[in-house]
């Protein structure tokens, strides 16, 4: 989102969100003097340049944390993810029932990796190399 200039922004190390904060004086400063420019919330210095490294990891794995929570408040299953689930079956049955029809379904990761390891290997002659990085550039351009 969009912030007048002058406007004080941080990320809160503690909660993972962005803060801003207008400017307090006609001069587009704040009223922070030299004073309170160590100011601490909780174990974290807010307003200085760095970090210490357990700050940091601290901070991220708060982050994860709650990330990881509202995952799980999202899964909660609603009408229309039921349809879907009705009518299209997981990857890794659909690879189960393939291997029973001696056919073996690859995804794209898994193509690529054989194309590299193609492309790398001493015993593909050229030709072989040149294909093998062209199927690869298809591949790539997908993702």
């Amino acid at each position: 989102q969009a912030v007048p200039a002058g406007s004080h922004v941080r990320l809160n190390l503690q909660t993972g969100e962005r803060e801003a904060k207008l400017p307090d004086s006609e001069d587009g400063h704040g009223d922070m003097g030299q004073g309170s420019r160590r100011k601490r919330l909780g174990k974290v210095d807010v307003d200085a340049n760095s970090f210490t490294s357990q700050e940091l990891k601290e901070a991220l794995a708060k982050m994860k944390a709650s990330e990881k929570a509202e995952r799980k408040v999202r899964r909660v299953p609603c009408a229309q993810e039921e349809e879907v689930r009705k009518k299209f079956r997981p990857i890794e049955q659909l690879k189960e029932e393939f291997e029973k029809l001696n056919m073996k379904m690859e995804t794209d990761y898994e193509i690529m990796v054989k194309l590299i390891s193609k492309f790398n290997s001493s015993a593909s002659t050229l030709d072989e190399k040149v294909a093998a990085l062209y199927d690869l550039e298809y591949y790539v351009h997908q993702v």
